[in-house]
């Protein structure tokens, strides 16, 4: 079989399209280097010419098993803390990463949870992380829920654009999904990059200094408060014994 049978074999009727579809995007969360995103835009290419309604429920499997894997990443996180610190933050670029995405939640929150599924290797250093730090669930939870469903979407639309584009031949149409992908990645990589040393503290600057308690006022000393009516009280009386 070859792999362009292969590929066309991925279809709705197929339960080895559904089991792709939850497997990868659920594993890839802890295995980075599975090719979960390259998986699904696959299924788009191979799905391209069909108007099968069952598409619908592969790419809510996909989006299923990308909500998952987040999910299973963060309670690893939780659950197995200074294991997770030496297998992923260990090195200096784990210590890069982590410092980033800790920072970057805690400025964006659960706006980078989404965002961070389009970012290169920010996935799984959030998620992880989110669980180290014992992110709220109740906020986490929602926001994966809404990247899992975008992320699976917007890989489906580029396999299909792709597979659209190229009906005739499923290597081209999928390379240019993939490469589509590379590039819009690759943009919000370099958008990333360009805000952060924006952002950086410019050589000889001056960070704000954080203003100083005003002092409270002295209070007057009991003794040097007169009563007003004390003073009526000592109008000088003229002196009458000469």
């Amino acid at each position: 079989m070859t792999f362009s049978s292969a590929l066309l074999s991925l279809q709705p009727d197929s339960i080895l399209s559904y089991l792709i579809a939850i497997v990868l995007p659920a594993l890839d969360a802890i295995v980075p280097v599975l090719p979960s995103e390259t998986a699904v835009i696959a299924l788009g290419v191979a799905t391209a010419g069909s108007t099968d309604p069952r598409i619908a429920l592969l790419v809510g499997c996909a989006a299923l098993g990308a909500f998952a894997g987040d999910n299973i990443c963060y309670l690893i996180g939780r659950r197995f803390g200074p294991r997770v610190e030496r297998r992923f933050f260990s090195s200096a670029r784990g210590a890069r990463q982590r410092a980033w995405a800790e920072q970057s939640l805690e400025r964006y929150g659960t706006q980078l949870i989404i965002v961070c599924r389009f970012i290169p290797g920010g996935r799984t250093a959030v998620t992880l992380c989110c669980g180290l730090i014992g992110y709220p669930r109740r906020r986490y939870v929602p926001a994966t829920a809404v990247a899992a469903v975008a992320w699976a979407l917007y890989s489906f639309f580029i396999g299909r654009l792709g597979g659209r584009a190229f009906e005739h031949n499923v290597w081209a149409g999928l390379l240019l999904s993939l490469g589509i992908t590379l590039v819009i990645s690759g943009l919000v990589e370099a958008f990333r990059r360009i805000r952060r040393y924006r952002n950086r503290p410019r050589p000889g600057q001056r960070q704000p200094e954080p203003a100083e308690p005003a002092e409270p006022a002295e209070q007057a000393d009991p003794a040097d408060q007169a009563d007003p009516g004390d003073d009526r009280d000592r109008v000088a009386t003229p002196d009458r014994s000469g």
